[in-house]
């Protein structure tokens, strides 16, 4: 989660650029337990979640924290976290439909933190 206090104050509102990929609870592309997320989180499709770049962590951006994406509808929540290789990078999950991943690609977004 955010800090809390002055620190979660100072993120609210804040928008960045970031790169988007997309996931999939498989374990092609997670681990052998592709539903279990970085914090302990058990992920289900139709959820709004995303995982962030390790940097992204460093500034405030951390479990719990939700966001909005710019393109998308709603708001998503922090419940996962990126292989420490990704800067200013998010995965946005889509449960199981690899399609949908897969339509998504790659794309340059903004975020914008709503608070946690």
């Amino acid at each position: 989660m955010l800090g809390g206090g002055a620190a979660e104050a100072s993120l609210v509102g804040k928008k960045l650029q970031v790169t988007a990929t997309a996931y999939n609870s498989v374990r092609a592309q997670t681990n052998s337990n592709p539903t279990l997320a970085a914090w302990g989180d058990r992920l289900k499709p139709g959820m709004k979640v995303i995982a962030v770049s390790r940097d992204l962590l460093r500034l405030g951006i951390g479990h719990g924290t939700r966001v909005k994406i710019s393109g998308l509808p709603g708001e998503y929540v922090v419940m996962d976290k990126m292989n420490k290789r990704w800067t200013r990078k998010i995965d946005i999950y889509m449960g199981k439909d690899i399609r949908a991943a897969k339509q998504w690609g790659r794309r340059k977004v903004t975020i914008t933190v709503i608070g946690s």
